[in-house]
This record gives C-alpha cells, structure tokens and sequence, in this order.
C-alpha cells in the first residue's frame, strides 16, 4: 500500500502587480507556505496554506506537523489531519481552530491532490463528482483612486465580464467615490462590495442607505466578524443583502449564521474551513439553510485557485461569482492550465488531482525571496 514518504514545506514570496488596497491597508505581496507531500513511489500532491500572522513561524510549525503524516497512507487523509490538528496544535495550548484550519488546508489541498494522481481521477470525482461544467468567477478591481478603478471597471466591462467586486470601508467620501465612478462605467452589471469589516451597526447601515442607489449585488462583512449580532442587525436594517466573510471560518461559525440567519449568503473557501473535504461539509450545512456558498480565496496562489475550482464543480450550492487571487500577484505559481475566466466563466480540462503542473521558475524565484527576507 502507498505511504507517505516525505513532505516538504517551502515558503514563497509572491509581489503584487500593484498595491492592494482595501480596510485594513495596502499591500504589496502575498505570502503563501507550498506543501509538497510525496509518496513512496515518488508521486508528489502539492497545496499550499496561507501564513497569518507569521511567515516564517506557521512554517516552523508546518513542518513539526508533518510528523503525523510521514509513513501513513495518503488516503487516510480525514484521519491524518484530524490528528494532526489535535494532538499536534490542540493540545499544545493552541486552542484556535481559525489558526489550525489554515494549516490543515495545505495538507488537505496536498492529500486530495496526490490521491487524485494516484487513482488517476481529478480531486472533483473524488468529491462526488461535477454539478456544472464551468464556474463563475467575478471581476476583482484593483486601484487606488476613482480614476483608476473606473479605469480598471472599464478593462473589465470591455473584456465582457459579468460581476464586479470592489473593497469599500476606508472612508465614506473615497467609498461614495469610488463607487459612483464604477458604477459609471459598468452601467446595468452586477456590483458586489466588500468592506471587510471596517464598520459598525451604525455606520453600516448608513452606508447602506447611501449605496442603495447604485444598484448594489451585496455587501460583504460590513461589521466585525466577532458579532453575528451585529451582522444580523445590519441585515435586517439595511435593502441590501450581507454576505458573511469574516464571520465563517469553521464549520461551527457556518451553522451559526445558518441557525441566526446572520447573512444572505456565505463567502467562505478552503484556507478558512480547512481544506477541500471540509469545504463540501461547509456546502452541506449552508445547502440546509437554503444557502449558496461563494467561494472566498484570500492572499492565495493559482495552486488554491485549482483546489478552489475542484469544489466548486462538485459543490451542489454554488454561487455564480465566486472568488479568485492569483491574478493579482505578477507571476503564477501555475503553469498550467491557463486560469484566466472567460467573460467571468472558467472552464478546466480533468486531469488528476487538483489538476495543474507547477512553473519552476516562479517557485524557486518565490522561495528565493523568502530566504532573501524580500
């Protein structure tokens, strides 16, 4: 029977095209720590886990993790990572299981991949097989000021996307702005917000009343994560739908704004949940309610963007304008396939597993600069 023979951790830089701008700041890369898991005949599944808040110590912990899986059969994955999780973060006082599930995604995301190439099978056959046979991925827009994000409304409207996303919370006046100035170019097209977090009660909902003219799709965690409360406050005040984001990061949090009808819909994707499986679990508890799930990547590589897609052809509760990140980093850790949405539709080709080849270069350049301290 194949056993795992040896797991690598390799953490990877990546810079950004241009600063990401949003509540919480400005950013000029994204940091991801890539999970090799390699079997005994030489068969290696590949995942990555994001790194909050500390690169180089989620990856010190990473790799005294990979004990719990070294000499295991790959296809104990639920067994592993659930062991992993508990005696090897739990019960060292590390209580979180927000922080423990960021680890376990990139050994889950790495396990489904290597049984997919080791059955031959693409991780969604695994899952159950596909409900659809392309997913719907929204237009992320990038910039600082109106002008460059109208500019930016404009590439995307001339390139025929459907949906567009744009990061509010940073201050009313620039909000109003920079909102008017999309909507603007993009005329009748969908326009979801996000504001990460960045309001209360109070001011969410006089937001909302101030947005509401432009025709707004939803807005994305207005208020603190910590308060479902609150959430469900401003849902039931305000004439636009509220997404969770923030809010979801385990199952239980998932069952809660499900139970409290804290939301509209839920944005949550395998980094938060813990992985590939764990997100079809999510699925299932939201599919109870009557709920969609759109998938949220955050600060993640083409290599999540794959997983990501696995679980949105299997997930029976899809939404059609779900999220994706690598396009924001210069360079993709993926070869190929090609990961580009097409009129905010993507479809991939079934190979194995997760169902892309790694570009080299990007990789060993990324790591570099890691070593680097870039």
């Amino acid at each position: 029977m194949t056993k795992i023979a040896e797991i690598r951790i390799r953490p990877l830089v990546l810079p950004l095209r241009q600063p990401y701008h949003w509540s919480y700041g400005v950013r000029d890369s994204f940091a991801v720590n890539l999970i090799e898991i390699i079997a005994d005949d030489g068969t290696t599944g590949i995942g990555e886990a994001t790194v909050a808040p500390d690169q180089a110590g989620s990856a010190a912990i990473l790799k005294r993790l990979t004990a719990f899986f070294v000499g295991q059969s790959p296809f104990d994955a639920d067994a592993l990572t659930d062991r992993a999780a508990k005696a090897g973060y739990y019960a060292n006082g590390a209580n979180v299981m927000r922080a423990a599930n960021q680890m376990m995604s990139g050994f889950d995301m790495a396990l489904i991949d290597l049984q997919g190439k080791l059955t031959g099978l693409p991780a969604h056959k695994l899952l159950g097989g596909a409900k659809r046979e392309k997913v719907g991925y929204f237009y992320f827009l990038q910039g600082d000021t109106p002008e460059d994000l109208a500019k930016d409304a404009a590439a995307g409207m001339a390139a025929g996307e459907r949906v567009f996303y744009l990061k509010v919370g940073r201050a009313e006046q620039i909000d109003l702005d920079i909102v008017a100035a999309v909507r603007a170019e993009i005329g009748g097209s969908r326009l979801r917000l996000d504001a990460n977090e960045a309001w209360d009660p109070y001011q969410a909902i006089r937001m909302a009343k101030k947005l509401e003219r432009f025709d707004i799709d939803f807005i994305e965690q207005p208020t603190s994560s910590w308060s479902l409360e609150a959430l469900a406050h401003v849902r039931q005040s305000i004439g636009i739908p509220v997404v969770a984001d923030q809010a979801a990061f385990t199952l239980y949090d998932v069952y809660e704004i499900c139970r409290r009808r804290a939301a509209d819909m839920i944005c949550i994707g395998p980094r938060e949940i813990g992985g590939v499986r764990p997100m079809m679990k999510a699925a299932a508890v939201a599919e109870a309610a009557g709920m969609k799930i759109c998938i949220h990547s955050s600060f993640t590589s083409g290599i999540t963007t794959c997983a990501e897609h696995q679980i949105a052809l299997a997930m029976p509760n899809l939404d059609d304008g779900n999220q994706i990140m690598w396009q924001l980093a210069k360079d993709n850790t993926v070869a190929t396939p090609g990961l580009a949405p097409k009129q905010g539709w993507m479809r991939l080709p079934d190979a194995p597993g997760l169902g892309f080849e790694l570009d080299h270069a990007v990789i060993d350049a990324a790591e570099a600069r890691f070593d680097a301290g870039q």
